[in-house]
């Protein structure tokens, strides 16, 4: 008999929810069981786990890595994803492959060149991948001369740190002076460049922004499975454009993409985004972890996840080939259950069919199972 696979996804995007379900469905029929911990006791990623714990609060770097090795240890981990505080732990992958634990996440080297967007950019560059012009800015008037040149080019500059994540801190510079028009509406990533510039006086401190050309659409993002032999096994782009999703296999996405995974060993889950700059794709990002939206290729007949959990146990999917396109998609919320009480909780036993998850009291009862309104959660809905 098979035995069970075990999980953990720490810290993590509520929209991976939708990785958990997929996990649980995966193809080859195999039993799986997810631990989830979070910092807040009302991610929907708790509730849909079949363990969860609160995470504590204010730990440094070495101090999780204590922590998440404690955890594989007494939850009987398989297979650890982690986001937060990924560069610490893949630091310290053998502890946890000493613990039984394999580390779902790329090589430190790797994590660590694309963790600043400056040295990503020239790391890429160097291997023959485009990049659009950027500049590393850390003062007043290094913002004002890079905005000028790229101005002086029919550009419209933006901006946004030079490390993190996700789409946090991005703006884009505007000439209009502040209005009325600015509180009007919903609230806009432009600013005026004269209180951005204020903004820089009155902090006394340098800044590390990357100020780049704001780039066309369509972004498109690519999901990237590779081995620990550095091959890719999975390469898919998703397309967006406005509202409007989708997928392609073109190789102007795909084969930049697949430089990068290889040329860098980007092992397991990454995905590494593009833009146009004039009439050629350029890299806008890497992610060193599987994106929010990876379940989406679920309508193309791909269970990415599982694969990925798959070559951490040392079981070669293979080469993993969508056997169709999905057809034009929208992204749209949708409520999920949360758990009504303190957590740790922990299912007493797993259901024939573990979704939707059943939160259970502190008396071991099973709680009214009515969705919260307002749950963080996004799902797929074709158009």
């Amino acid at each position: 008999m098979v035995s069970r696979v075990r999980v953990w996804l720490n810290r993590t995007y509520a929209e991976n929810v939708f990785f958990m379900d997929q996990l649980r469905r995966n193809p080859s029929d195999r039993a799986v069981e997810i631990h989830a911990t979070h910092g807040d006791p009302d991610s929907p990623v708790l509730a849909a786990a079949d363990t969860a714990e609160l995470e504590p609060e204010n730990l440094s770097p070495a101090g999780y890595v204590e922590y998440a090795l404690d955890q594989c240890a007494r939850r009987g981990i398989d297979v650890f994803v982690p986001r937060l505080h990924q560069s610490a732990i893949v630091a310290h992958r053998a502890e946890f492959e000493a613990a039984g634990t394999a580390v779902l996440a790329p090589p430190p080297e790797a994590v660590a060149v694309f963790h600043d967007k400056v040295i990503a950019y020239e790391a890429v560059q160097a291997i023959g991948v485009p990049v659009p012009p950027w500049y590393r800015v850390r003062s007043e008037d290094e913002l004002v001369a890079a905005v000028e040149e790229l101005e002086s080019g029919g550009h419209k500059a933006c901006f946004k740190p030079a490390s993190g994540a996700g789409g946090v801190g991005f703006r884009v510079i505007t000439r209009t002076p502040f209005s009325l028009m600015q509180l009007s509406g919903f609230p806009s990533p432009y600013v005026p460049l004269d209180l951005v510039l204020e903004a820089l006086r009155q902090a006394g401190e340098p800044v590390d922004w990357l100020v780049m050309p704001r780039l066309e659409q369509p972004e498109v993002s690519v999901d990237c499975l590779t081995g620990p032999d550095n091959r890719v096994r999975l390469a898919v782009g998703r397309t967006k454009n406005g509202r409007r999703r989708g997928f392609t296999l073109h190789e102007q996405w795909l084969d930049p993409a697949r430089r990068i995974a290889e040329g860098f060993g980007l092992h397991y889950l990454s995905n590494i985004q593009f833009r146009m700059f004039g009439d050629r794709p350029v890299l806008m990002d890497v992610n060193t972890r599987p994106a929010g939206g990876l379940h989406q290729l679920s309508l193309c007949g791909v269970n990415a996840p599982w694969a990925a959990v798959q070559l951490a146990l040392g079981e070669d999917p293979g080469e993993v080939v969508p056997p169709f396109l999905g057809q034009d998609y929208t992204v749209v919320s949708g409520p999920r259950p949360l758990r009504p009480v303190s957590l740790p909780q922990q299912r007493a036993e797993a259901a024939a069919e573990p979704l939707p998850a059943m939160p259970v009291d502190s008396a071991g009862a099973t709680a009214p199972q009515a969705p919260v309104e307002g749950a963080a959660s996004l799902g797929a809905l074709r158009l």
